[in-house]
């Protein structure tokens, strides 16, 4: 059995929401969903159900914390968002494509193995990445480098994207 935990975070992008597996053991949770103020497609307050334990998710803070500092690269934690195949096939394709650099919505498709023709579905697998900014889905741009929608807005994916490039410190 496990339970819904959350806890939250201040942020650039304001007050994270975030939510996690724990098992009823005990112990850290697998991080489930990262959300900012006004994200399309996410909850914006904890579900009922969820319990608040900011203990079990102190890692994903901390790291997120070192991240926003430009301390920190990359994420090494445990991971529980839910998904269709398909979805999470998109999603482990984020996780290849390394800090500081970008690849279009074509290219991702090809890293998940999929057609270039499946960009539209691949888009829509990217916008409801329920791990933001963990799972890099704002490196993601449209065909020509286009800065295109980011569910969180596309301003914070140019703050993000210029946190990583060095343009911010």
């Amino acid at each position: 059995m496990t339970t819904t935990v959350f806890t939250t975070m201040e942020s650039p992008f304001g007050r994270l929401l975030l939510s996690g597996v724990r098992p009823d053991g005990g112990g850290p949770a697998a991080l489930a969903t990262v959300t900012a103020p006004g994200q399309k497609y996410a909850l914006a307050e904890p579900a009922d159900d969820w319990v608040l334990d900011p203990e079990s998710l102190a890692e994903p803070v901390a790291q997120l914390t070192a991240y926003f500092a430009g301390e920190r690269t990359g994420f090494d934690l445990p991971l529980a968002p839910e998904g269709t195949d398909f979805r999470r096939r998109i999603w482990a394709a984020l996780d290849e494509i390394p800090y500081g650099e970008t690849v279009t919505y074509g290219r991702l498709a090809a890293m998940a193995g999929e057609s270039p023709r499946a960009v539209r579905a691949v888009g829509g697998a990217v916008g409801a990445n329920p791990l933001l900014i963990v799972r890099p889905c704002h490196r993601v741009l449209g065909a020509g480098g286009a800065l295109t929608g980011f569910a969180a807005g596309v301003d914070r994916k140019r703050w993000l994207l210029e946190l990583e490039s060095g343009t911010l410190f």
